[in-house]
């Protein structure tokens, strides 16, 4: 039994019942939040005085804690003895508590926090109360999930028995225990956003259709949107980069942003950040983290889900943060608590200093080799020893923000005296920050390594001195493939050796040194494998980095000085993450270096890191096109898997900011920076690496003049005030949304089509053909729709065929918001391998009963009109990359009805559950290959009919026509999961929960 808790404030909420484990919380009506009232007096939480009122609403309101009864703080409690009683007390919940609120097991440890200014900050849940000796040995970590289960704890969405698992964290951690987890709030991106506000606004519609109430349909927890997926790099290299490039993309994203828009005021606690303001997860650093929550005088630590990979970015803060899917996401801002596995802890210590000339760039693609080496997929990491304090903030959140690139869940930094540095830096008033520091030196959340460390334990550990961390790129196409910058040359020749794969071109020998002869604008020109054509500082990853920022301009100062030009065929580009990039090197005096060298700032968002680069010049496109040239992109991005970063780039190398400069310089990866020159001073000399690389002490010098808090305080007091073209959209005031049955950005998903009260139950899996059949690293960037819609595709059919102009296309990411275009870009990569194509490179699959090579769109539409399922086929890491909600719904629109891979991706399981879609693993030592399966057989998957007889993680045979016969594990790995699978989907659980509910 669980609860539906309907809430206005934490005064007046009253629980229902609802369907087994349905933990829905919906908001009646909480205060609006619209788009500009977000302020920096908001950040600055007052005091509670012993007569003082609660304080207003503001902006950083929360989800309201459960109804509560004030106890003695200063009483302790048996937890073992709640343990006992919570089964006996949930058996005659029904009856008794089936219309008031159950009074929180733990409210005996609810403690008032002292303020030594006078008063008290509030009242918070004090883990020391407990008395338990074990939550001394637990990583922090584990301790913000342990303070969530028993803040919420109302033995219904949250038992005592939960909190006894993670209270027991270092006995149930390797037993794949449940647990429930009700994050603080919700961080989108525009992207992942507009998917997430259609869904919502079809829900409404699927209330009202079912007879129910649609504003129902409501975010409790508050939820931060930010605009920064769509803006493209059509204008480099030009002062007016900026104003042209978001005229662009006001031009292309106009219906889409006045959506969000109207979201942001037909839905609640609501919070939309204007396109040119930022990168989601640097503002989220710099303004949107509160490491600590007062809501209604009670504190608890921040914590967040995002619909984007990168929101472990946030963990640098302190604050723990992961991706999730977009479905997921949906439920949480409902208030259904995140079923989640208990993770195992990665112990990492830090210890020495980095050496001279070493960037957090350099250090974290080496960590990033570590770990995936070391295997922490589904894990937490948590990163202490001596060496922390040799990191900066920046330093640190460089390195959680590419948790998704060692597979970890969060790459996770505790609260210590340089996280509060860093909120006073960035604009944080001094008594929010005395408010959070107290708050975690109580409830034993804060690092002070001044004091004797008492041992935690980890599930496993690891160790790396930063002395030995070397300046290093990674590539050509995926992000752990480090490999040290002595090396590169060597490296880049091996390369172009290999047969193709993610270290290879297979270019013959007798081709490798051609050199390809083209015109630009009148000029002659040349290029050869390996040569740069793209040269981009961007991603949240490192221009929240003030080191590497100032480290990239100083290397331009250095190289201006001397002489030294970029090819002007190479498209630079410079994308900060706030506007705070801006005014520190303005401050500096180093951003017209790198104006001169064509790296002007050309907008403020994600670019060329998410494959939004823009178009070649067309002579450069020209000439690779036609002479086969593997080109070479190098940015400072998190991501290079194969085309991602640009149609034409086969090469892609993430690296530091001034190493992007550095190789924008000498125009080609195929060089040893340590014996070739990078090229020729104005006086004839011959140039070298060494000449314009800066120490250390260089750039801390000019971060510490240059980088200050006002600049903070400046740059998010305008945020939320937008600009003129976002000021001047005109959207509607309704809370129900009118669908444009012509618009080709806004549609109505056919999810909830002809969906009834009862729960259709598990859908029978029956001779369903492959419809493709992949190897290892298949990554959502191959699933997912992204990047320019191609003019031969499906989708560009689609489009046109509704009147859009290629020149109009936009990207897919533009177009989430319409499924008729992203169920026809799902598999749509030009860079896709599919075993039934054998050996063709290519969007392209086999109609098994006829034999006919068809788009894979095309192909599975047939299989639908014929009434047949299908499955995929995939090995290793299936779904791995950034957290896509397309990447499960498209397969589910084209009609898959399961994954059989070796493995797979954290999130992309989670989403294919959540989309209806079962995700079935090979055992180990087995696979496609092992098992003589060439996904031309039809394959019959024996689950049981009734889903109760369905356990998480267990065997399931399957057959094929041919008479094959092979066990798979059914990755359904909690009992919610298997909730969602009996409903069709997490979306249409919720919905019957909410419908179910008794107002």
């Amino acid at each position: 039994m669980v609860v539906v808790a309907l809430a206005r404030s934490p005064s007046s909420i009253a629980f229902a019942k609802s369907p087994p484990m349905a933990g829905v919380l919906l908001a009646r009506s909480s205060p609006r939040i619209s788009s500009y009232s977000l302020s920096m007096s908001a950040r600055c939480l007052p005091s509670l005085s012993a007569s003082s009122p609660p304080p207003r609403p503001s902006r950083h309101a929360s989800s309201p804690p459960p109804a509560r009864h004030l106890a003695d703080p200063r009483s302790t409690i048996s937890h073992r003895a709640l343990v006992r009683s919570s089964a006996a007390v949930s058996d005659r919940f029904e009856s008794r508590f089936a219309t008031m609120a159950m009074r929180n097991s733990y409210d005996s440890i609810l403690a008032t926090l002292p303020n030594p200014g006078g008063g008290e900050f509030g009242k918070y849940y004090s883990l020391p109360a407990l008395s338990d000796a074990r939550i001394d040995r637990l990583p922090y970590s584990i301790r913000i999930l342990l303070e969530s289960a028993i803040r919420n704890c109302d033995e219904f969405q949250v038992t005592a028995k939960d909190v006894e698992k993670i209270l027991d964290w270092e006995n149930t951690s390797h037993k794949q225990v449940e647990i429930p987890f009700k994050p603080s709030r919700v961080l989108l991106q525009d992207f992942t956003g507009v998917p997430a506000v259609v869904d919502l606004a079809c829900m409404r519609d699927a209330m009202k259709q079912l007879g129910s109430d649609p504003n129902k349909i409501n975010p409790l927890v508050p939820v931060d949107l930010v605009i920064d997926h769509s803006v493209q790099v059509d204008v480099a290299r030009s002062e007016n980069a900026v104003r042209a490039n978001m005229e662009f993309e006001f031009q292309r994203n106009k219906e889409r942003f006045g959506f969000l828009k109207w979201g942001s005021h037909a839905f609640q606690n609501m919070l939309v950040v204007p396109p040119g303001s930022g990168i989601v997860h640097q503002v989220n650093l710099e303004y949107l983290g509160r490491v600590v929550f007062n809501t209604g005088g009670i504190l608890y630590p921040d914590s967040v889900v995002g619909t984007d990979s990168h929101t472990t970015m946030i963990d640098g803060l302190g604050v723990a943060g992961w991706g999730v899917g977009g479905i997921e996401a949906e439920a949480v801002m409902l208030g259904q608590p995140m079923s989640m596995v208990l993770p195992r802890v990665v112990g990492f210590k830090l210890t020495g200093k980095l050496r001279n000339g070493v960037t957090a760039t350099d250090l974290v693609l080496t960590v990033t080799q570590m770990l995936r080496k070391h295997g922490v997929v589904g894990k937490f990491v948590e990163f202490y020893g001596e060496g922390m304090s040799e990191l900066s903030l920046a330093d640190r959140a460089t390195i959680a923000n590419m948790s998704p690139e060692y597979g970890a869940t969060m790459g996770f930094f505790p609260v210590d005296h340089v996280t509060l540095q860093y909120l006073k830096l960035t604009g944080r008033c001094d008594a929010t920050v005395a408010m959070i520091e107290s708050y975690l030196r109580a409830n034993k959340m804060f690092v002070d390594y001044s004091q004797p460390q008492i041992d935690r334990v980890y599930s496993s550990y690891l160790e790396l001195n930063l002395e030995h961390v070397e300046p290093c790129v990674s590539g050509p196409k995926r992000p752990h493939d480090r490999v040290p910058l002595k090396e590169m040359k060597v490296d880049w020749q091996s390369c172009l050796d290999n047969k193709v794969g993610f270290k290879g071109f297979g270019v013959p020998k007798e081709s490798q040194n051609k050199i390809a002869e083209f015109s630009f604008h009148g000029s002659p020109a040349q290029i050869k494998h390996g040569d740069v054509v793209i040269a981009a500082i961007t991603s949240c990853t490192n221009t929240s980095n003030p080191s590497v920022m100032l480290g990239a301009a100083l290397v331009a100062k250095k190289a201006c000085e001397l002489g030294l030009e970029v090819k002007p065929w190479i498209k630079t580009s410079l994308a900060p993450g706030s506007g705070v990039v801006t005014k520190y090197l303005e401050k500096s005096g180093l951003q017209k270096y790198l104006n001169q060298l064509g790296f002007n700032i050309v907008g403020y968002g994600c670019t060329t890191c998410i494959g939004n680069s823009g178009d070649l010049d067309a002579s450069v496109s020209a000439a690779i096109a036609e002479n086969d040239v593997v080109a070479a992109a190098v940015l400072s991005g998190n991501r290079n898997f194969e085309g991602r970063v640009h149609p034409l780039t086969r090469a892609n190398y993430l690296a530091s900011p001034p190493l992007v400069v550095a190789y924008a310089l000498a125009g080609t990866v195929d060089i040893d920076f340590e014996k070739e020159p990078i090229g020729t001073s104005k006086d004839g000399n011959k140039v070298y690496f060494k000449d314009i690389w800066p120490s250390t002490e260089e750039i801390a010098e000019v971060v510490q003049s240059s980088v200050l808090p006002n600049m903070f305080k400046s740059t998010y007091e305008a945020i939320t005030k937008g600009n003129p073209m976002w000021n001047q959209l005109s959207v509607p005031s309704s809370t129900e949304y009118t669908w444009d049955h012509t618009s080709t950005y806004i549609h109505e998903p056919p999810y909830f089509k002809n969906m009834r009260m009862s729960p259709p139950g598990p859908h029978p899996v029956k001779d369903a053909y492959c419809l493709l059949n992949f190897g290892d690293s298949i990554t959502t960037d191959h699933i997912s729709p992204a990047g320019a819609i191609p003019k031969d595709s499906p989708a560009a059919k689609y489009l046109m065929e509704h009147g859009v102009d290629p020149k109009d296309f936009n990207s897919y990411g533009s177009r989430r918001g319409n499924d008729e275009v992203m169920t026809r870009g799902t598999f749509a990569n030009i860079r896709l391998v599919n075993k039934l194509l054998k050996g063709e490179v290519g969007p392209k699959t086999i109609h098994i009963p006829t034999g006919e090579k068809l788009s894979v769109f095309d192909a599975a539409m047939r299989y639908k009109s014929e009434g047949n399922d299908t499955i995929v086929l995939a090995g290793e890491e299936y779904g791995s990359g950034s957290s896509r909600d397309w990447a499960a719904k498209g397969p589910m629109l084209q009609g898959v009805k399961a994954v059989i891979a070796k493995s797979f991706e954290r999130i992309h399981r989670s989403n294919l559950v959540g989309m209806g879609i079962v995700p079935l693993c090979f055992k180990p030592g087995e696979d496609a290959e092992t098992l003589g399966l060439t996904g031309h057989e039809r394959y019959t998957m024996h689950l049981p009919s009734n889903v109760s007889d369905i356990k998480p993680g267990q065997d399931v045979t399957v057959t094929t026509d041919d008479g094959k016969s092979f066990a798979c594990t059914v990755r359904f790995d909690t009992e919610v999961e298997l909730a969602y699978y009996e409903h069709g989907g997490i979306l249409h659980y919720v919905i019957r929960s909410l419908i179910n509910t008794k107002n």
